[in-house]
């Protein structure tokens, strides 16, 4: 699988396209004014105690204070028999060291932790965990144990202090003593410093700030997966070639500046797809589609055959429809970026040797996923429902905002349903002061149903109350906007 990452730098934004071959798989968006916190260090204050919650509100500099539960305040791996009361762990006022787990989403704070860790691109440091261990995507297990060994053997020969554990990434495969000795010195350093500044910093700030969102991903990524790195900017490929040189010397030869006149996003249409991603319906090449709609608790997907026929029977063409979704819907929960609960909604299968490959066209097209995915199988209903790690905003959530005419429903009231409702608010507004004229103010809609479809009603109505009613068209409406004047 060939692959490339393509960086898109402007002052005010920063913009990353993981291509694989030739198709744009993740679009990451990091603005100047809204950059991603998550991994940051803060020294906070608790602003509120919720016992019944088993939680607490922590200002962290942030608009709204940020969240954090019990469990991420008591020592990792303590027994549910042992936790304690959140009052016994905080109280109002405490200063606190915490972690971002999760961005500020929507309404909702950030989610913290106290159980810190810092990252490199080998290792993770835990500096308040007495464990080491290997991720658990390496699933070789004589790769496994090897670098168990190598780890070992490194953390001896340490000569700074080392108060907690490690854990091996999964970047981390296949390399040798000397990268995971560098990183493990560089993390240790790297801790020194934030420790020294836990004392000194005040509440609220920051003490710990992760790497800007292109160099992460250049940390970030497997080795094996992208062949090249193209990015806009001049200033920014001398900064990403300087931290390539120091920490991933291999990569240095898949870094290259694009210079073009041509925007490096045209290279592969990420523009057009980055657009398609913000609608409800996928198309398939086979003809049939997907609709996609995130709520509030969690994001449905539905799989119809569309225009898709097949070419031998009814159960064939399901089959090869649902099996093009499976892909389609892996490569859109990457791209949308969609996180929490996701309910699938393939379409009914008789074969149960059908529903086992699909499923497992879905699980091994999640593979590829970055993000931590659960699947958890066919519910009683015929829907397959997973789980997929949601730390930052969707790209919806990004790049939009509810619209200002329907409210985010996403649905407009018919001009027939706003002219009943002119009707009632004139009987309405009759009763209670009685005007000689009534004006109504509308959109072109609906002022030209009142005059053409409904003017037999409107006739009616001005009958029924004895008086005139003039309509007027206002451009700047939108349909569901009216007023009605007494004059």
């Amino acid at each position: 699988m060939s692959g490339e990452v393509l960086i898109n730098l402007t002052p005010m934004e920063t913009r990353v396209a993981v291509v694989e071959n030739g198709v744009l798989q993740e679009a990451l968006i990091e603005r100047t004014r809204r950059r991603g916190i998550v991994g940051n260090i803060f020294k906070g204050r608790v602003v509120r105690v919720l016992p019944g919650m088993q939680a607490a509100f922590v200002d962290i500099g942030l608009e709204r204070a940020a969240f954090i539960h019990a469990h991420e305040v008591m020592p990792p791996g303590t027994p549910a028999e042992e936790q304690q009361a959140i009052g016994s762990l905080l109280h109002e006022g405490q200063a606190l060291v915490v972690q971002v787990t999760k961005d500020p989403i929507g309404s909702k704070g950030a989610r913290l932790t106290t159980h810190l860790s810092v990252p490199s691109r080998y290792l993770v440091y835990m500096p308040d965990s007495p464990h080491s261990g290997v991720s658990q995507r390496i699933e070789d297990e004589a790769e496994r144990e090897r670098l168990r060994q190598l780890l070992d053997a490194v953390e001896g020969e340490m000569e700074l202090e080392i108060t907690g554990g490690f854990i091996v990434r999964t970047a981390a495969e296949g390399v040798g003593r000397d990268a995971l000795y560098t990183d493990m010195h560089f993390l240790l350093r790297l801790w020194r410093k934030v420790s020294e500044r836990k004392v000194t910093a005040p509440a609220p700030s920051v003490i710990y700030d992760d790497l800007p969102l292109f160099i992460r991903t250049l940390r970030d990524m497997r080795r094996d997966e992208i062949e090249k790195v193209r990015i806009d900017s001049r200033e920014n490929y001398l900064k990403l070639v300087e931290f390539a040189d120091e920490f991933m010397p291999d990569a240095v030869t898949r870094i290259e500046y694009y210079p073009g006149e041509r925007p490096i996003f045209d290279l592969y249409s990420v523009e057009d797809e980055i657009h398609k991603a913000l609608g409800r319906k996928v198309q398939l090449k086979s003809g049939g589609y997907l609709v996609i709609d995130p709520t509030e608790a969690m994001t449905t997907i539905d799989v119809n055959t569309g225009g898709y026929v097949g070419h031998r029977n009814l159960e064939e063409t399901i089959f090869k429809t649902n099996l093009e979704a499976a892909n389609a819907i892996a490569r859109q929960l990457r791209l949308r970026n969609l996180g929490g609960i996701i309910i699938i909604d393939f379409i009914d299968m008789d074969d149960p040797e059908h529903q086992r490959q699909v499923l497992r066209m879905l699980e091994k097209a999640l593979e590829r996923d970055h993000a931590k995915t659960k699947c958890t199988g066919v519910t009683e209903l015929g829907l397959v429902q997973l789980t997929r790690k949601r730390t930052r905003e969707s790209l919806e959530q990004t790049l939009c905002e509810p619209c200002t005419t329907c409210g985010g429903r996403g649905t407009l009231k018919t001009a027939e349903t706003v002219c009943y409702e002119i009707f009632r608010e004139i009987l309405r507004e009759e009763r209670a002061y009685s005007a000689e004229t009534y004006m109504v103010l509308a959109s072109q809609a609906v002022v030209d149903r009142l005059l053409d479809e409904d003017s037999a009603a409107v006739a009616d109505l001005e009958t029924f109350i004895g008086k005139t009613i003039r309509f007027q068209v206002e451009s700047h409406y939108s349909q569901e906007q009216y007023d009605i004047v007494l004059m």
